[in-house]
């Protein structure tokens, strides 16, 4: 059984950092195609990033585009969000998943997904 695990979230200050792992366990990380989501209190989960299998192409939201890195270590089975920047509107629950879909940027095209860690950025 495939199992993913977030961790790294936290309290961060506008305009600062925030770096997010995702273990993958159960299958090796390379199999599948992985992606960050965040979903706000009374919002819908919505994408952020995607890396493709071998981590050579990757895709982002608007939103986060220019400040955001999702990069992989396939060997160590672990996905990374890197966020620059941060604003307050990036407080929410960031969820990693893993699919086999390429460029997939709706949640029901992955099949696994991690419990979340929450980001709570403060002005």
């Amino acid at each position: 059984q495939v199992q993913l695990v977030e961790s790294g979230g936290g309290l961060v200050q506008t305009g600062g950092s925030l770096r997010l792992s995702c273990v993958v366990s159960g299958r090796s990380s390379s199999d599948y195609a992985m992606g960050w989501f965040r979903q706000a209190p009374g919002k819908e989960r919505e994408f952020v990033a995607a890396s493709k299998w071998s981590g050579d192409s990757t895709d982002y939201a608007d939103s986060v585009q220019g400040r955001t890195t999702i990069s992989r270590d396939n060997a160590k089975n672990t996905v990374f969000l890197q966020m620059n920047s941060v604003k307050t509107e990036d407080t929410a629950v960031y969820y990693c998943a893993a699919g086999v879909q390429w460029r997939a940027s709706r949640p029901d095209h992955y099949t696994y997904w991690g419990q979340g860690t929450q980001v709570t950025v403060s002005s």
